[in-house]
Formats: C-alpha cells, structure tokens, sequence
C-alpha cells in the first residue's frame, strides 16, 4: 500500500496524537511561525522526522491549491478496517451508533460526514468498497482530525453487512423524503445504524430494502433537499439529544 499524503493542521496533529510513528517527512511553508503551527512542528522534530521549508507553490502542487495551511506531510497508511472488524467494534462499544453511507462519492462529503461523526460519538463509519469516496487528503482535512479517530469500515457487501448487524439487534433507519414518519419523532434510544444515501440517487434499492424504517428530515423551504452531511449532522444529534 502506498504513502499518503496529509494536510492541514487538524490533520497533521491527528496523527501526530493517534500514531506518530507513521510520519514519513513533512513540508512546512518558509517564514510561517504562529502559535498554531510552531508547537506541532516542535513535537514532529522531536520525533527526528525530516521538515523541510519550501515555498507556497511546492505546498500548493502537492495539494492541488488546497486549504493546507502551510503545512505538508508524507505519511505512513493508516489502519485499514474491514467487516472483520465490525464484532470487535460493537463488543467494546456501550449502545452503539453507526453511521452509513451509501454512495457518497465526494470525499468533502465524507470527511464532513466524519467530522460530525466523531463529534456525535458515532461508533464506526461503514462505506460499500464501491461507489464510495476514498479517504484521501481532501477528505482528511475536512474531517479535522475526525478520520484518525472514527474507524471507516470498508464492506464488500453493504446489504449483507447491514443484515448482520440486524441479526445482532440493531435498528437501521435511513432519511427518505414523502414519508410521515420525521427524524424528529422517531424514539432513537435503541442501538441503531443511521443509512444516509447520496444526494440525488439516494440509496440503492438493496440498502433501501435492508432497512426497518425511513425517516424525513422536516422541510419549510423552497429547496428540495439537503447537503448530506448537513441531513447526517441534523439525524445524528437527534440521536444525541434523545440519548442524552
């Protein structure tokens, strides 16, 4: 498996708190000193990983002008979950919450979807291997430091893995606009999976089929729908506000 390559701030101190030891080699703008930056790039250099300060082009190259925040790092791939890992993740978890997602291809989406996972206490993130973003750089720095700590389960099968989260007790409920049933009227205390799917297409009829129930997100206005990490961010916290 090849490097990955990190950027921004957030990013940088995930990994440099989850797992030091992957730090390959890191770039840092030239001239950049700030209170944010220097002591991340302390405890790197302590680390006796190699900064090397280049201009604002080499960063911007290596990101593809992305937001990174003067700050670069070659890094060793991180831990790579699978359905293997579902039994360990749901043993060691009090009243689990898991988040689904089907067909979400934009990695701003994803790494949005996992910020406001880990913010939520979402368990683990399951993805289909196909028809699903990758966890590259941009979604990693959008997920601010949220993709270092919320597992991403990668599934061959995304309809199979939900039944045998369903034979193990688990509700499944997933957002569909036209029905009666509201997020917000839904009893959320029992161990549950939250199936989200893409914008537009929405989920694959199987995934679709696999669930107990659908659920809306209420709609005043003109438009039609929502970002779906803003409807997975309305869905998870009112699972948080019920559970609480």
């Amino acid at each position: 498996m090849s490097n990955e390559v990190i950027y921004g701030i957030h990013a940088v101190q995930a990994v440099l708190a989850t797992d030091p030891s992957r730090f390959i080699e890191v770039m840092v703008l030239k001239g950049r000193q700030d209170e944010r930056l220097v002591p991340v790039l302390n405890e790197i250099a302590m680390l006796g990983v190699s900064i090397q300060q280049v201009g604002r082009k080499a960063l911007d190259d290596k990101t593809q002008s992305a937001s990174h925040q003067g700050i670069v790092a070659r890094v060793k791939p991180g831990r790579q979950y699978n359905e293997n890992d579902l039994d360990a993740i749901l043993t060691n978890t009090e009243n689990p919450l898991l988040l689904v997602l089907d067909g979400v291809t934009d990695p701003h989406n994803l790494g949005a979807c996992l910020r406001t996972a880990d913010a939520a206490g979402v368990s683990a993130v399951i993805v289909p291997k196909d028809k699903s973003a990758q966890l590259n750089a941009t979604a990693r720095k959008v997920a601010c430091g949220a993709a270092e700590v919320v597992p991403l389960v990668r599934v061959t099968n995304l309809a199979r893995a939900m039944r045998t989260l369903k034979e193990q007790v688990y509700g499944s409920l997933a957002p569909r606009v036209k029905r009666t049933m509201m997020c917000m009227t839904r009893n959320w205390w029992d161990q549950l999976a939250l199936v989200m799917g893409a914008e537009g297409e929405g989920m694959r009829r199987l995934t679709r089929e696999t669930c107990d129930e659908l659920i809306r997100v209420p709609m005043a206005g003109s438009v039609s729908s929502l970002n779906v990490s803003v409807a997975t961010g309305v869905c998870l916290y009112e699972a948080v506000r019920q559970r609480r």
